[in-house]
């Protein structure tokens, strides 16, 4: 998580509301080298699923490395492979709500498609077999006719259901650290974008 500097300059307020301008510089000079930490912090926290199974014929992390690495393979762009790569990365955290922990996660760093892709391929994905566990396999149609309802179909058909293969050779999570760098070095939709 790096290193904690006790000797670095802090803010005095104890509410934001007497906050300085002096304090927010401060806060806004440590900003970049947090920032800049993101991408090992999400890849961190990806690792976290290696050999989390939950009863499926593959590790959490693998079945994301399938999904990026078929979209890698299919020549989608590198923030859709990245949002391939990150799309269950919620997991561990938002096990009710996992499709939502991504798309936070994502939204600075990938297109409004790709956003609306992660964020709601739960329901999609939920067409394979959510009429196993007594759940609305056609809970997706609440959509239909969303402009990219399609796009998240074809996601989910070729990336994300298709991703449990336990002979599949997919690319390792070294391949894809540079290509998350670079997606994660460069936010097209920030909320907070300091420079």
């Amino acid at each position: 998580m790096g290193e904690i500097d006790t000797g670095a300059k802090r803010a005095a307020f104890r509410e934001m509301k007497e906050g300085t301008a002096q304090d927010w510089g401060i806060i806004a000079s440590h900003f970049p080298s947090f920032a800049a930490g993101l991408a090992d912090r999400v890849l961190d926290h990806l690792r976290l699923l290696d050999g989390d199974f939950g009863g499926f014929p593959v590790d959490r992390l693998e079945h994301s490395l399938q999904t990026a690495t078929r979209a890698h393979r299919d020549g989608r762009d590198e923030r859709y492979v990245v949002m391939a790569l990150l799309h269950d990365i919620g997991d561990t955290l938002g096990t009710y709500n996992h499709p939502d922990v991504a798309a936070a996660i994502l939204k600075p760093f990938v297109t409004e498609e790709q956003h609306w892709i992660c964020q709601h391929h739960g329901y999609f994905q939920g067409y394979y077999f959510w009429q196993y566990i007594g759940m609305d396999q056609n809970a997706r149609e609440q959509f239909r006719g969303h402009q990219w309802f399609d796009a998240c179909a074809e996601f989910c058909e070729k990336y994300d259901q298709a991703a449990f293969d336990k002979d599949y050779a997919s690319e390792s999570l070294e391949f894809f650290e540079p290509i998350v760098r670079r997606v994660f070095a460069s936010p097209i939709a920030a909320t907070y974008a300091i420079d």
